[in-house]
């Protein structure tokens, strides 16, 4: 009788359906200090796609002006700093007429701006999956960083269009604009590292956020050129990333006077150091988001 009962069932098992095998997903500590697991952004690379394609459904949702607000926004900041600072300060814009100066100035920083808030805040606005469920923290104040380039874009055709408007042409200097988005992009994800495990122990972070970004915008050569600084302070002034990024900006669109490769060069030094220590701080605080989010 055991004997029939033991063939029975290797004859239920022959014949049953093979069941394939679940992936094995291994959890373990960082094993040193730049022990990043980069490579697993790759792999909760649908999850990333999923993060960004939220950001950019719910950011307009029930909105009533839609997308448009992608315009308005930069327009009217554009329409502001040119009857206070173009007409009335007489601030000089380099021989380019102020409007288009302006709003140079305003297409990376808008965007700079936006993936750093979003970036900052996004561990705490996305708590609740935090806690739920493991994956790469890393990958949202990445997704936050990515989801403003829509806006990005949408701005650099209505600055297109203005361009076309005061007869100024693109030139070849055009091929830049790339890597000095991305500039903008690391320095954006850099900030949002920094800023976004902070904002998990200390919520003072999203009330000082707007404030430090305000000051920061002054501090940078939006509204005023380089040229308005003294030569002996530039270099200390390119401290500043963002001063790169802009005058990288204006010169790679509008073309009319050299690049300040210093200054590029200091912001984008400066992004470099900035970011690879902010994934080493992001990693060594991730072990402890779900416990105190």
């Amino acid at each position: 009788m055991h004997d029939t009962v033991e063939a029975a069932a290797r004859a239920a098992a022959q014949s049953a359906p093979h069941k394939p095998e679940r992936p094995l997903l291994v959890l373990r500590p960082n094993r040193g200090l730049f022990d990043l697991d980069l490579a697993s952004i790759w792999r909760f690379r649908e999850l990333l796609f999923f993060l960004v394609w939220r950001e950019i459904k719910v950011r307009y949702k029930q909105a009533a002006l839609g997308a448009s607000w992608a315009i308005i926004q930069p327009l009217f900041a554009v329409l502001i700093f040119t009857l206070i600072f173009g007409m009335f300060a007489r601030i000089p814009s380099d021989g380019i007429p102020y409007p288009l100066f302006a709003l140079t100035g305003t297409l990376p920083w808008t965007y700079f701006a936006e993936a750093m808030r979003r970036s900052g805040l996004s561990l705490v606005t996305d708590a609740d999956l935090v806690r739920k469920i493991y994956f790469p923290r890393l990958i949202l104040p990445i997704a936050m960083t990515i989801a403003p380039l829509v806006d990005f874009l949408i701005t650099f055709v209505i600055l297109l269009c203005m361009m076309a408007w005061y007869g100024v042409a693109p030139s070849w200097h055009v091929v830049f604009l790339l890597p000095l988005t991305l500039l903008a992009s690391c320095l954006g994800l850099t900030m949002g590292l920094w800023l976004g495990p902070i904002n998990v122990r200390f919520r003072d972070v999203m009330h000082t956020l707007p404030f430090l970004i305000q000051v920061w915008m002054y501090a940078s050569p939006i509204v005023y050129p380089l040229s308005m600084v003294p030569a002996k302070w530039q270099a200390l002034y390119a401290l500043n990333p963002m001063v790169g990024v802009i005058e990288g900006f204006r010169w790679a669109l509008l073309g009319t006077h050299s690049p300040n490769l210093v200054a590029i060069g200091i912001s984008a030094l400066v992004t470099l150091v900035g970011l690879t220590a902010g994934m080493v701080f992001f990693k060594r605080m991730e072990r402890t988001f779900a416990d105190i989010i």
